[in-house]
């Protein structure tokens, strides 16, 4: 049977869980259910006995007990609030956080990883991760220092190096980041000429761009730190792409013609140094060889002047049939005028040479040879003289 069934003794139910006994039914009638204003009221004496009260009497004093229930509810709340409190009190930051406290709206501490507690309402605390590496994309269409325009589209990382600066100098700092790399991006691309920036000179770009913008951060006390800067892509506009490759391609065939020109000179100009250089060594020779031979030949001439001095008609006649040896030794026929007759002597010297049984060529001949010719052409001639006198005479 259920404690609120009907059927009780009227002393009140055994199976009440408050205890009631039927108190508050004025009818004593025992099957009526508990009153609500005696159950809040049982709770707010145990409430006040907790605090050292006493109860608010009995139901003849119904404003007492009223006064009393709205008390043990602000009680309640007030317990409440304080857990509420307490519970807000701790934090906790991880390794990667420090926590920058401010009491009463002014900078107090840093604040380590670990467990922490504040006073509540009085101190705030905002956590700032140092050790996160955050990105910034940057892309601007910007006009070159040649008066061209460029898209460069700018990646900067960079993390939080010193919490505190970072948290309260600037109101928000990735913003100031955003407008900082602008500004320095805008400054070095308007300082660059066009070609460095779409080829070769994007990674000096970026370095002069990181310098000047951690400058500016430095400057602007944001606590930020930059980690790297990368020039992703540096491109003509939509626009004037075709002009701007058309330009690139004529670019591309001038740079070729001059290395086409560059790797003929260097195969022509050292041919060309070669053959001077040898040209100069062959003229220091001939010039060296004229000289010697000079010298030789004035040597000769003292030496030859000293004999003639001894014997002057037997070195004259020497000396002639050395000059007669070698005229006819580039000749293999020799006209002769007659002396005191209108004909013309002809000496076939290349029959005598082949006559001579010593020589076979003109190239093998000695000296000796040539002397022994020389002589056969004396004596032929001389005969000859001889013949033609004779015959004059006898036509007198």
């Amino acid at each position: 049977m259920a404690w609120n069934e009907p059927g009780g003794s009227g002393k009140g139910n055994p199976k009440d869980p408050w205890g009631n006994n039927n108190r508050g039914n004025k009818n004593g009638g025992g099957n009526q259910p508990p009153d609500i204003d005696e159950v809040l009221k049982q709770l707010m004496d145990k409430v006040n006995g907790l605090f050292g009260k006493k109860g608010g009497g009995n139901g003849n004093n119904q404003g007492a007990g009223g006064n009393d229930g709205l008390g043990g509810l602000l009680v309640i709340a007030a317990i409440i609030g304080v857990g509420l409190l307490a519970f807000n009190s701790f934090y906790t930051l991880d390794e990667q956080e420090r926590g920058v406290v401010l009491r009463t709206g002014q900078f107090s501490s840093i604040e380590n990883p670990g467990l922490h507690w504040k006073i509540p309402v009085v101190d705030q605390v905002i956590p700032v991760n140092i050790t996160k590496v955050r990105e910034a994309e940057i892309k601007e269409r910007m006009l070159t220092e040649d008066e061209n325009i460029v898209e460069v589209e700018l990646n900067v990382q960079y993390r939080v190096q010193d919490p505190q600066t970072f948290a309260l100098r600037v109101e928000q700092p990735e913003v100031s980041l955003v407008s900082a790399a602008e500004s320095a991006l805008r400054h070095e691309v308007g300082s660059t000429a066009m070609d460095p920036i779409l080829t070769t000179g994007r990674a000096a770009l970026a370095d002069a761009v990181k310098i000047r913008l951690q400058d500016y951060l430095d400057r602007y006390q944001t606590g930020i730190q930059l980690t790297n800067v990368n020039i992703k892509d540096a491109r003509p506009p939509q626009q004037v792409k075709e002009s701007f490759d058309d330009v690139q391609r004529a670019k591309q065939d001038k740079e070729r013609f001059i290395n086409d020109a560059e790797a003929y000179a260097n195969a022509i100009v050292p041919e060309a140094r070669g053959r001077a250089q040898r040209q100069l060594e062959e003229a220091s020779a001939y010039k060296e060889r004229i000289v010697a031979r000079a010298q030789g030949e004035a040597a000769r001439f003292e030496n030859l002047l000293s004999e003639y001095k001894k014997a002057p008609q037997v070195t004259r006649e020497r000396l002639y049939i050395e000059a007669v040896s070698e005229v006819y030794t580039n000749s293999s026929k020799v006209l002769v005028d007659v002396e005191g007759g209108n004909n013309m002597m002809y000496l076939p010297l290349d029959k005598i040479i082949q006559g001579m049984p010593s020589s076979q060529s003109k190239d093998q001949m000695s000296n000796s040879d040539m002397s022994t010719i020389a002589d056969q052409v004396i004596n032929e001639i001389r005969s000859r003289q001889n013949s033609s006198n004779s015959v004059r005479r006898e036509g007198r």
